[in-house]
């Protein structure tokens, strides 16, 4: 074994192994941008990319390709997300340089209780909040679609949903990611008749190369598009209750009738020459992606080189602080004041980053929240709650999907949206085709218990009629004096934040192109469980040898995620591309 007596040395051969591992990667697995003049939409499906560029031909805007390409999604990609799921969107508008945010995430039905899952002992049920009906949130995807069309699209509301519908009523090839999400969950799907009607022949799985079609999921659309408010008043609303009260779930026309999208003010900061908005609790993406930029501040990663140790060190020690603070104080706004403000702050950022040593990595039982004299406290209007009391980091399933659109003026969407795990809770409500959401394990079932993905709850995100689960989704949209500079966004759980970090410094601090910023090897760390997860073909031996001297305890895994993102270049350029692990691209004008 090398031992290392002179770290700047061995630094420095550790560099030129990450610039060749780098070339061997850019010539065997990075994608290639798609370039525009006017205009772009990239996300998780070709499919669904081609509902959204259609809208732009027809003359539409960016909101109108944002809620096509949404909808097809839905269609095209029943595992991930859709109409039966919420999530989160990020608008720019290039003239006036105005960035909003709209909230439309799955909430917890008025019958809901903190202790829903528990037995009689006081433990958890396995699988109550991840299969069947009472695992399911009240969905916000329609309503959030139709909010934001109503206000900022050009184009009908109907024009919009044709894609969607065509695609349900005649039917698409299915490819293989589908597929094998399908196998990944038959017994849930086998266990639901109206599940097993739409994903099956007779119980014989769909296999790729064959036609999906979905013809109550097109009748669902297609009222939709007559009327929007009947998902939430209408037929399909009675459907969905009456179906609830058959299988012991706990949504009703109340819950439905009373959902609403809120619109919520951005989180924003600035990282060189760029301003960066993302989205505000109760998502924590935005204000933990900030977070950790301010963190590396004015460190010139770009010197040191793409993935030098001493800038992935920098980074993770940056990421167990964010992920520390997140488990104590971020949570849904509506019950919990969250810190925003002083968690962003230039002297909070400054006084986290004394902390780190950059020749040591510290364990994570040595990472804590600083106090900001701020307590989550319960808001007056609130159902009681109180201070997070030990580590909580909810989670979106890497089932989750992301999609960006700039039209040919610039204004762009970036938005995500999800079920949570695959087919969500595993059931369709019959004779409507809607996959529903299994968004209730976002919560924490009881303090300490950790939920699907092994991540463990505490009271700040307990369970209470009509709160949101915290959420890592985080759409970004970034701009440069006002004028739109790039869009980003990620499947893929508590990765997500920093799946969207690195992309968004590959782009502003390495200067690579979205095809290369999208590819390249990822790390991740999120304080608990206490482990820098890297890609198994990510780092080479020198740089893994360099970085478990400074402690840090590595795990190599298969690849993770499937973002995507659309920039800006110098000349004016669109340029835009999805994430080769999974099966998006884009397309443009």
């Amino acid at each position: 074994m090398l031992t290392v007596a002179k770290p700047k040395r061995v630094a420095s051969v550790i560099f030129s192994f990450t610039i060749l591992l780098y070339s061997q990667v850019a010539s065997a697995a990075l994608t290639l941008p798609l370039r525009s003049k006017k205009g772009m939409v990239v996300s998780a499906h070709p499919l669904a990319s081609e509902a959204g560029i259609l809208m732009l031909r027809k003359g539409g805007n960016a909101v109108d390709a944002a809620v096509a390409t949404t909808f097809a999604l839905s269609v095209v990609e029943p595992f991930s997300a859709g109409i039966g799921g919420g999530g989160f969107l990020l608008m720019h508008s290039e003239k006036t340089g105005d960035i909003k945010a709209l909230d439309f995430r799955e909430r917890a039905p008025l019958k809901a209780t903190r202790n829903m899952y528990l037995d009689a002992a006081g433990k958890v049920r396995p699988n109550a909040s991840i299969n069947g009906y009472l695992a399911v949130a009240t969905p916000g995807t329609v309503a959030g679609l139709y909010e934001v069309h109503r206000r900022y699209g050009k184009l009908s509301w109907q024009e919009v949903m044709k894609p969607a519908i065509a695609l349900a009523k005649d039917g698409f090839i299915l490819g293989n990611v589908l597929t094998q999400r399908l196998n990944q969950r038959q017994q849930a799907i086998l266990n639901n008749p109206a599940a097993r009607e739409i994903f099956t022949r007779n119980g014989e799985f769909y296999q790729p190369g064959e036609k999906l079609v979905q013809r109550d999921l097109a009748r669902t659309l297609t009222a939709i598009a007559e009327n929007p408010q009947s998902f939430y008043t209408g037929n399909i609303a009675r459907a969905i209750a009456s179906d609830m009260v058959k299988n012991g779930g706990l949504i009703t026309l109340e819950d439905l009738k009373a959902y609403k999208p809120i619109w919520r003010t951005p989180v924003c900061g600035n990282f060189r020459k760029a301003k960066i908005c993302s989205m505000p609790p109760p998502s924590s993406g935005g204000v933990h992606l900030l977070q950790i930029l301010n963190i590396i501040g004015d460190t010139d990663l770009k010197s040191l080189g793409w993935h030098h140790p001493d800038a992935i060190h920098l980074m993770v020690e940056a990421m167990k602080i964010a992920y520390s603070d997140r488990s104590k104080y971020l949570g849904d706004p509506d019950f919990v004041k969250v810190p925003v403000q002083e968690l962003l702050s230039p002297a909070y950022a400054k006084k986290r980053r004394q902390e780190i040593n950059m020749q040591m990595a510290r364990p994570s039982t040595e990472v804590k929240p600083v106090d900001l004299n701020s307590k989550c406290l319960r808001l007056p209007s609130s159902p009681p709650t109180s201070p997070a009391s030990s580590p909580c980091l909810p989670h979106e399933s890497l089932q989750t999907t992301h999609l960006n659109v700039v039209d040919e003026q610039h204004n762009a969407v970036s938005l995500t949206f999800t079920i949570n795990l695959i087919f969500g809770a595993g059931v369709v409500t019959p004779g409507t085709g809607i996959v529903l959401n299994n968004e209730m394990d976002d919560f924490a079932a009881a303090p300490g218990v950790p939920n699907a993905f092994g991540l463990v709850g505490n009271d700040a995100n307990s369970i209470a009629p009509r709160k949101t689960p915290l959420s890592s989704m985080t759409p970004t949209i970034v701009t440069e004096n006002g004028h739109f500079r790039m869009a980003a966004g990620a499947p893929g759980g508590s990765t997500i934040i920093t799946q969207v970090l690195q992309v968004i410094l590959n782009v502003l601090e390495y200067n690579m192109d979205v095809g290369a910023a999208v590819s390249v090897p990822r790390i991740h760390h999120q304080w608990l469980p206490d482990e820098l997860r890297v890609e198994s073909w990510g780092l080479d031996a020198l740089t893994l040898q360099d970085l478990r001297r400074r402690g840090h305890k590595i795990k190599e895994t298969t690849p993770w995620g499937n973002g995507n993102a659309i920039a800006v270049t110098s000349d004016g350029t669109l340029e835009g591309a999805a994430d080769p692990r999974g099966e998006g691209s884009p397309r443009g004008l």
